[in-house]
């Protein structure tokens, strides 16, 4: 358990999922062909699990002292995992995830790709050690690398079989990817800035200078709940645009429900939220509305199907 702790595997779980639910509940429902066979694609899966887990990892032996104060319960490293024995895992979960991102990327005949995994490896390791010190970047940067996970799965699997009959089809299916990528940022943006408001005390004792340590706990809010109305308003578009007016109402009535009324009881809550336990409420909160926005994509594909 100690070690599923220090990966935390929930997060994990998520991520695989995710990935999961866009080949098996979008992609292969369109009539395309994909780059990456079923076993191809699960060891992509699993490349970005594994580059996840070192992130946590590396990111769990920087932050022992933050945590102590913030969050003391979830601490592992110096309680049955020592850090010499933490680096070691984290060396061979990216040693793991870079090797099979260069062979999926030989799979595909892109090489280069495997510069992309790199580029995820190396990103963890500085937003642990020195970016997320730095007020917004840090956030910004973390936000980013989830969306990643999910802009992969068209780099691997559509990218590469791109030509010029398919290549409207293509261009189609990329946009939608991108919608949800720019959704998950916005997002994970604003719970990264959440979350430094939750662990404001641990941050500050650490000489840090994050977001609320620099302007304050209420004015941090206030930016939280500005940046949280901007994908509230762009969904309640985005909604209106393609679902409502092609006629997809099961997934226009979950997007109210699951993703729009969230984020406008998030948006109304962290006006008048003050203490650390509303602040986790709330980060669970956005947590949600991530995992309900890109569970649509599901609900979007069995209700184009119903409706046809």
């Amino acid at each position: 358990m100690k070690y599923l702790k220090l990966i935390r595997y929930k997060n994990l779980l998520m991520l695989a999922f995710m990935q999961v639910l866009f080949r098996y509940a979008f992609l292969k429902q369109q009539d395309i062909p994909l780059a990456l066979s079923d076993w191809q694609y699960g060891l992509l899966i699993l490349s970005t699990v594994l580059l996840a887990a070192a992130g946590y990892v590396i990111n769990n032996i920087y932050d022992v002292a933050t945590d102590s104060i913030n969050k003391p319960d979830d601490v592992v490293i110096g309680k049955g995992i020592t850090e010499t024995a933490a680096y070691n895992i984290y060396i061979g979960l990216n040693i793991s995830g870079v090797a099979i991102g260069f062979l999926l990327s030989n799979i595909i005949l892109r090489p280069s790709f495997a510069s992309l995994f790199i580029l995820i490896a190396a990103l963890l390791y500085f937003y642990a050690t020195t970016l997320k010190q730095i007020m917004i970047l840090g956030n910004f940067v973390v936000a980013a690398l989830l969306s990643i996970s999910v802009l992969i799965i068209g780099i691997f699997d559509l990218f590469p079989v791109i030509n010029s009959e398919n290549q409207a089809q293509m261009a189609s299916l990329f946009s939608i990817l991108i919608d949800y990528v720019l959704f998950a940022f916005m997002i994970n943006f604003v719970r990264e800035i959440v979350k430094d408001i939750e662990d404001v005390n641990g941050d500050y004792n650490q000489g840090m200078n994050t977001l609320p340590i620099a302007i304050g706990i209420s004015r941090a809010a206030k930016i939280a709940l500005g940046c949280a109305i901007i994908p509230f308003v762009l969904s309640l578009l985005y909604i209106n645009t393609y679902f409502v007016q092609n006629h997809l109402y099961i997934v226009t009535i979950y997007a109210f429900l699951f993703v729009l009324a969230p984020l406008l009881y998030f948006i109304v809550k962290v006006f008048s939220a003050k203490s650390k336990k509303d602040f986790q409420h709330l980060s669970t909160v956005l947590k949600l509305i991530l995992f309900f926005g890109i569970l649509s994509i599901l609900i979007i594909s069995l209700n184009i199907k119903y409706n046809a």
